[in-house]
């Protein structure tokens, strides 16, 4: 297959990402190839891969985005290494592999839980806890953001949005970290298959059966003393008169214990981080806070927490000139649309006045993140507790990366400031 000269730019390589986002490489190919063939070296004990597709051109993205029936997450799944046939299996009863009209039945379940309404309801617990956290680093003057700060209220959100038990909480972290680390030293346990001997795909539903196992026992806990929290309105749901079955719910639980923790976990430090590093930016909003709304807008555009998405093409098809074949992997990189010269004005500095803002960090189209209105309550409620308390925020000391191709992530982000005393 032949490739444009840009392909040779590396997005593939987890280790690349632990340096820095390639930002300059999306860059180069939104100009030279918007939709480049990419190969898939075997690296980090990973075989060699067929190689994908990237997209990386906003409207493109969009494009794929809204068309299922030729662009799948269920064909192939919406990860971009391919899984093997058992996990196929396996990730295809997930609502994020589905495809309309089953994933639409699925989403219609959710969104019964997931209103703006009931959520804003968690608003006055989530201020409290983020005022908790800033009282817990406020008097030492130092801190690693990513691990005191963010982790935290992302976590103790999900938990208390979900109804899971305050003595489970470090479960949940745990296993986020196995899904969403596993390409990193520092977060990787890859398992043993007790049968075979062999490594287990950490992502993969026997890997994970203490999770499935516990999801499963809170099921029937939640159905034997139903609390005011988002597991008991799912359980006794209704959409067209059918309820979610075990197994849709154990899998919904792993989709909120990833998407539900981490997302928030990398958005929150990658949207500081951004504003440190620009400091007029700080100075504006400070002197200006009715403009957080709009700069939590452009941190979510400026680091997006997903790099990517991936598809699979069901016919021959063309993108952008180029003719993809039935069965490609077609790999949508939300990170690179939202630096899109087409779509926004000047669009590699951060403006937290940006207007308009279309970014594509929660996706478009069906699967458009039913999180969203949660995330961004989070960003907003943390730093009006934490940027105005702390005004001196600075960095401390160079971040330290997640080593993912997939999240956007902030391992360690030492931070300092003038020591204050806890809050009224």
């Amino acid at each position: 297959m032949s490739a444009p000269p840009a392909a040779e730019v590396d997005i593939y390589d987890p280790r690349v990402y632990a340096r820095q986002m390639p930002y300059d490489a999306y860059a180069r190919l939104r100009a030279e190839a918007p939709v480049s063939w990419q190969s898939e070296p075997a690296i980090l004990d990973w075989p060699e891969g067929p190689g994908f597709w990237a997209v990386v051109r906003h409207k493109d993205v969009s494009f794929v985005s809204r068309t299922p029936k030729v662009f799948s997450a269920h064909a192939g799944g919406t990860q971009l290494r391919d899984p093997e046939p058992d996990d196929l299996v396996f990730v295809r009863q997930m609502m994020l592999n589905m495809d309309p009209p089953e994933q639409s039945r699925l989403r219609g379940i959710l969104n019964v839980g997931f209103t703006p309404r009931i959520l804003e309801a968690h608003e006055p617990a989530i201020r409290e806890r983020a005022r908790a956290l800033v009282d817990g680093i406020a008097e030492r003057g130092q801190c690693d953001f990513a691990e005191d700060v963010a982790a935290d209220l992302a976590l103790l959100t999900l938990c208390d949005v979900l109804g899971v038990p305050a003595a489970d909480r470090q479960l949940l972290y745990d296993w986020t970290n196995r899904i969403i680390g596993y390409q990193d030293d520092e977060y990787a346990d890859v398992p043993i298959d007790p049968d075979t001997g062999r490594p287990l795909n950490p992502r993969s539903r026997k890997a994970l059966a203490d999770m499935f196992a516990y999801a499963h026992q809170l099921a029937d806990h939640k159905r034997a003393h139903p609390g005011n929290d988002l597991i008991t309105t799912l359980l006794n749901a209704e959409v067209d008169g059918r309820r979610l079955t075990d197994e849709e719910f154990e899998n919904m639980f792993f989709l909120f214990t990833v998407a539900g923790n981490d997302t928030t976990h990398s958005s929150v430090p990658g949207g500081l981080l951004a504003l440190l590093e620009h400091p007029d930016q700080h100075a504006k909003l400070l002197g200006a806070p009715a403009l957080l709304p709009a700069a939590v807008e452009e941190m979510l555009r400026y680091a997006p927490p997903v790099i990517h998405f991936r598809r699979t093409a069901t016919k021959d098809t063309e993108l952008a000139g180029q003719r993809i074949a039935a069965g490609d992997k077609v790999v949508v990189f939300y990170a690179s649309a939202n630096r899109d010269e087409a779509a926004f004005d000047n669009p590699e500095s951060f403006e937290i006045t940006r207007e308009p803002n279309r970014h594509l960090t929660f996706g478009i189209g069906p699967h458009f993140c039913l999180g969203n209105f949660l995330a961004r309550l989070q960003m907003r409620v943390l730093f009006s507790e934490l940027l105005w308390r702390l005004p001196d925020l600075e960095l401390a000391a160079p971040v330290q990366r997640l080593q993912s191709n997939f999240i956007n992530g902030l391992k360690h982000m030492p931070v300092r400031f003038t020591p204050t005393g806890a809050a009224g």
